[in-house]
């Protein structure tokens, strides 16, 4: 059943791209922006393009040598890349169609011209965009919190899905931007790996090099899922990372509480999980959880703060709009769920195209007050 699921998204997929370039293809030569001699070769280059992706996305998940991780890759910037190109072939049917509509004596490469460049420039802004991450400072007030705890900082990495994209340089930076910063415990919120076949222990062994002052702790994503989770788990445990297995323990008087993603799909098993990690309301606590789904649940049963990815906010126009359709308030930043405080990170990283725009790539971190 699952499998069948599968196929017939990877097809209702393809066959959208499949009209989608073609339609753009139609475009650039209705518009004059293509030569004449060179027509069949702009035909067959959307034709392939088409497929790249899902064929790409499908060799990924069996193979990692340097042509696969080449092809993905170079396939994944096209997908962005076309996101922008096919939106603004749109644009250049309908402002020329306003423009006769009114009488306009005008001819359609330049209406071609502008929007054609208008989305390279999305592009490549978005590539650059992703590729920079920021540090995001949030204050954060709890009840009760301990004394040990004021003024204290942690940092939040999540969904630096890390794959045949973002591999052992980006993973060794964004350490090295913790290191930089002094977080007294890092928390990772789910989708550090990718879910493609990739090399997950020399991936994981990259947090042996620094490591804060009170651990880092980590729980897994939908896209650590996609395979046995089981792996990605030995290997972080292994680079010295605690795992938080659906458990909670005591972080010099703070209780810290990890569920995976698997689990908190479940909202009864995820109440559970809650009512046993955190059981003394009377003392803050914080919930590390991929995803900012089972938010309700949280503050009932008497989490102080709940940290969590998933999202990426989009991670690039116009998916911010839906995602922001989805999850209110919820799609980023700190908001309130009654007493409960919840932060959802856009995330380090990118899946599927390497690009944001409307979005930043981040790092979180929270101080205590």
């Amino acid at each position: 059943m699952l499998r069948s699921r599968i196929i017939k998204f990877v097809v209702a997929v393809q066959l959208i791209l499949l009209v989608a370039h073609w339609a753009v293809c139609r475009t650039l030569i209705s518009f004059w922006l293509v030569p004449a001699g060179a027509i069949a070769g702009v035909r067959i280059f959307f034709a392939v393009a088409s497929v790249s992706f899902v064929g790409a996305s499908l060799l990924a998940f069996w193979y990692a040598d340097v042509v696969t991780r080449l092809f993905y890759m170079l396939s994944a910037v096209w997908l962005g890349a076309f996101n922008y190109i096919f939106f603004c072939a749109c644009a250049c049917w309908i402002f020329y169609g306003a423009a006769v509509a009114v009488r306009m004596h005008v001819t359609r490469r330049p209406f071609g011209i502008v929007f054609f460049g208008l989305a390279v420039a999305l592009s490549l802004y978005g590539l650059i965009n992703a590729a920079t991450t920021r540090i995001t400072r949030v204050t954060v007030r709890l009840p009760n919190l301990p004394a040990s705890w004021r003024g204290r900082r942690v940092a939040l990495v999540s969904d630096t899905h890390l794959g045949h994209v973002r591999n052992l340089h980006f993973i060794r930076k964004i350490i090295r931007k913790l290191a930089a910063l002094q977080p007294a415990a890092v928390f990772i919120a789910g989708d550090m790996y990718d879910g493609p076949k990739t090399n997950v222990e020399e991936l994981a062994q990259a947090w042996k090099v620094w490591s804060p002052r009170l651990g880092t702790y980590y729980v897994t994503g939908n896209h650590e899922e996609f395979r046995d989770r089981n792996q990605y788990i030995r290997a972080v445990m292994r680079a010295g990372v605690r795992v938080l297995n659906n458990e909670g323990i005591d972080l010099d008087g703070m209780q810290l509480v990890g569920v995976h993603f698997g689990e908190s799909l479940n909202v009864e098993l995820f109440r559970e999980i809650l009512r046993k990690s955190a059981p003394d309301r009377t003392r803050p606590s914080i919930l590390i959880t991929h995803a900012p789904d089972r938010r309700e649940a949280a503050a009932a049963e008497g989490i102080s703060l709940q940290v969590s990815g998933h999202t990426h906010q989009g991670q690039l126009l116009p998916f911010t709009w839906a995602v922001k359709r989805m999850y209110g308030a919820y799609a980023y930043g700190l908001q309130r769920v009654g007493e409960m405080q919840i932060y959802t990170s856009s995330g380090a990283g990118t899946w599927g195209p390497p690009l944001r725009v409307g979005t930043i790539a981040e790092i979180v971190l929270l101080q205590f007050e």
